[in-house]
């Protein structure tokens, strides 16, 4: 009964499996105010943090640099990186990540109580990932979470898109990617993965709706 349900809702186009990015696709986009809060407490110009932030994250995405690695990095003056300080950073990082945005997260439940598969494609900190596996509830019930700092891959490395594609057990043409990054979105394109930039839970609504998608969040 449960797969003939599924083949139901599994739209013309074939697709049976959705993967999605976490961060600013299913969580909100961290706010000015967090993240000058972190460069005040470093004794930065606010574009110069940001610079550093992103600049040094693809590593410690990956799992190559520990936090105090990253964190002497985006100070560049690793002697203003006392516990107290390491710690705070630390956790303001993850709590300015964790701002769900609740409708895509039950989105991701219509998903599967619909019979596609599920997946969190993410290059996340570990840091991040182990708040993720231990407060996220939802996170249980997708069926593949692919987070970067355990694999030590990142995107858009195709590699990291086959582990994911290997662990549903679907091929590229079944599976729909949400980034909002083109680069990591182009990436799924060359594989023949069905790849759509997010920009909005709006022109994500039409996006799905093209593909014969019916169930929208």
């Amino acid at each position: 009964m449960a797969d003939a349900a599924a083949h139901l809702h599994h739209p013309a186009s074939g697709i049976r499996g959705i993967v999605l990015d976490f961060g600013e696709v299913l969580c909100h986009k961290p706010t000015s105010e967090k993240l000058a809060r972190m460069a005040d407490a470093l004794g930065l110009a606010h574009a110069t943090f940001i610079g550093r932030y992103n600049e040094e994250r693809p590593p410690y995405d990956q799992g190559l640099l520990s936090p105090e690695d990253y964190w002497s990095k985006v100070a560049a003056d690793g002697n203003r990186l006392n516990p107290e300080l390491l710690s705070r950073l630390r956790q303001w990082d993850v709590e300015m990540w964790s701002q769900m945005d609740e409708n895509m997260v039950n989105w991701l439940d219509r998903l599967r109580d619909s019979g596609f598969k599920t997946a969190v494609l993410s290059n996340m900190h570990c840091d991040m990932a182990a708040h993720v596996r231990r407060n996220f509830a939802w996170m249980q019930r997708i069926d593949c979470p692919i987070l970067s700092c355990e694999l030590r891959l990142i995107k858009p490395d195709p590699s990291i898109y086959q582990r994911c594609l290997d662990c549903l057990k679907l091929r590229p043409f079944e599976v729909v990617f949400i980034d909002d990054r083109e680069p990591n979105v182009a990436t799924a394109r060359l594989l023949g993965i069905v790849g759509l930039r997010f920009q909005s839970v709006e022109r994500l609504r039409t996006d799905l709706a093209n593909l014969g998608i019916a169930v929208l969040p």
